[in-house]
């Protein structure tokens, strides 16, 4: 269809040079190249055809100064100009958001993949390396591992949406995020813990914070611009997608029939594993030391009088940051085939489905199919708190409301076909 199209356009732009070069030149010998003068001279009716070829060129250029012929012309000019070729794999786009805010973008190409996890991939997953707890009912949530496609291609943020670009959001509309309500709140860290299943007076790392939100989620650090943007819900997620959606549609560089949204969960697990159809542990396979240099991970365990409390806290692939790493932090060799950055670890992410527990669907998945609603979405990918089992490609969770939020909890945005979703009543 696109070599026919180029056909179609390259036919009359190549006559249009050639009616531009007839109208230059002078009708006789001379003037053309030796070739065709040399035709001309070997041939009886050399007048007749100069004088045929001065008639031609008269009545070329005489149509070329038609109104109509001249629409024509813009008409293919521009259409070649904008409409281009479809994108490819590898193709990256960057969006100012204004205020030297800049959002990149990769394009995801349609293909298969496959969902879920074997019986192999969730021993390893509660074993020694894994580090996850078994006799959980996590693993269970991932399904059997079964071929599924992505039907239509879509762009995706190369990284987490930062602090820095969520903020732009804020400064832009003024708006508010459901932690920072009235009653409000978000789930943060708790300094005071002190031992993981030792024993420990407090055995819940996290605690309910009201004072706190993605502009200090409590890490006891300065928060810089290039981390992803933590404690901020579902909602919150959504508007943020509706505020580009529709800044860029204004500027004209959005197409009416695509939106700015969270990734379904299809289209999350198929960009995760980065092309490969196998069903692999991580994007890069199965070997969990090939993930050194590559995701953020159980970095709690470098907190000061941590190193030692875990047996795994000095592992190979444990990054040594203190809970978060700044997005793309690990350069080409944490992008996966597609060019995704941190798609195993930092911060969970969620994506456009409701939860449901028996697995992850080809199809966006609603609630209530008739009001196409979500009440308990879907994260995806683990964070930098975990072990590594529970950052695998296959691992999901559901989250409690659409005004839940957490320090552990972040976000990446695609801009797909438009999926109709009911807008859920905000929490005051």
């Amino acid at each position: 269809m696109v070599v026919g199209l180029l056909f179609l356009l390259g036919v009359p732009a190549c006559s249009t040079w050639l009616i531009t070069r007839i109208s230059q030149v002078k009708c006789d010998s001379y003037s053309l190249s030796p070739l065709i003068t040399s035709l001309f001279a070997s041939f009886p009716l050399e007048a007749n055809i100069r004088q045929t070829l001065q008639l031609l060129r008269e009545q070329i250029v005489a149509s070329l100064r038609s109104p109509l012929v001249q629409v024509a012309f813009l008409f293919l000019f521009f259409t070649c100009t904008f409409l281009g070729d479809e994108p490819k794999q590898g193709d990256a786009k960057q969006l100012d958001l204004g205020n030297d805010v800049i959002l990149e973008v990769v394009y995801i190409p349609p293909g298969k993949f496959m969902m879920g996890s074997t019986a192999k991939e969730k021993e390893w997953a509660t074993g020694i390396e894994g580090g996850a707890q078994a006799g959980t009912v996590r693993e269970q949530y991932e399904g059997d591992p079964r071929s599924m496609k992505v039907s239509k291609g879509f762009w995706m943020g190369r990284t987490e949406v930062t602090m820095g670009q969520f903020r732009r959001f804020v400064d832009a509309t003024g708006y508010v995020t459901d932690a920072e309500k009235t009653l409000g709140w978000t789930q943060c860290f708790n300094h005071k813990w002190d031992r993981y299943y030792r024993g420990s007076k407090i055995e819940n790392p996290w605690e309910q914070r009201k004072d706190k939100s993605w502009r200090d989620p409590g890490f006891g650090i300065p928060m810089r611009e290039n981390y992803p943007v933590v404690c901020v819900s579902y909602q919150d997620m959504k508007n943020f997608c509706r505020w580009i959606t529709a800044s860029q549609r204004k500027a004209g560089l959005l197409h009416d029939g695509l939106e700015f949204r969270l990734p379904t969960e299809s289209e999350w697990a198929y960009a995760s594993r980065g092309g490969s159809q196998e069903s692999h542990y991580f994007w890069w396979g199965n070997d969990l030391l090939e993930g050194k240099g590559r995701l953020n991970i159980s970095a709690v365990d470098f907190l000061p009088g941590r190193d030692t409390i875990w047996p795994l806290a000095n592992a190979p692939w444990s990054d040594g940051f203190a809970f978060l790493s700044p997005v793309d932090h690990y350069g080409e060799k944490g992008r996966n085939g597609f060019g995704l950055a941190d798609m195993c670890g930092g911060v969970w992410e969620f994506v456009l489905d409701q939860f449901d527990p028996t697995g992850g669907h080809e199809e966006i998945y609603y609630e209530d199919r008739q009001q196409l609603s979500v009440s308990s979405p879907v994260c995806r990918g683990g964070n930098y708190f975990d072990v590594p089992g529970n950052a695998r490609c296959a691992v999901r969770l559901g989250i409690a409301s659409v005004s839940y939020s957490d320090s552990r909890d972040g976000f990446r945005i695609c801009i797909g076909v438009i999926k109709k979703t009911v807008p859920v009543p905000r929490t005051k």
